[in-house]
């Protein structure tokens, strides 16, 4: 699937849920089945800064697609780690560089969360970006 794609399956999951406590609830779930990530990725230089909770991110090239692993010390946090994780990885750097990420205003995310969790959900986003462009920068020295 397409970044747009899986943004719109998000998009139509949220939208069945009444209450933001029941989305809250598949957003905790989503976090408890994240994949674990490699106690060797739980880095200072893999901790996302702007984070109020502890966010750990892992990227590296396979195939030419970015593959994203992460975990946080926080069950909310890691639910939306899950979530960015969904989105983007498994995709080109191109792709991720340019991607347009509205899921997140869509199904009124960014107005529920707290600043400093909003502002992490962000930074998290940045720093994926960022590890796009550079991994796109060092494909096209190739």
């Amino acid at each position: 699937m397409t970044i747009q794609e899986i943004q719109e399956e998000i998009i139509s999951d949220f939208s069945v849920m009444g209450s933001w406590e029941d989305k809250y609830e598949y957003i905790i779930q989503l976090g408890k089945e994240l994949p674990l990530i490699a106690e060797e990725f739980k880095t200072p230089d893999n901790l996302i800064k702007g984070c109020q909770s502890r966010v750990w991110l892992h990227t590296e090239l396979k195939d030419g697609q970015l593959l994203f692993s992460g975990d946080s010390d926080a069950v909310i946090t890691k639910g939306l780690v899950s979530l960015m994780i969904y989105v983007l990885s498994g995709h080109t750097p191109q792709e991720i560089a340019t991607a347009d990420i509205y899921f997140i205003d869509a199904i009124g995310l960014s107005s529920h969360l707290s600043p400093t969790r909003s502002n992490g959900l962000l930074s998290m986003l940045k720093q994926m970006k960022l590890y796009a462009i550079a991994y796109q920068a060092k494909i096209n020295q190739q």
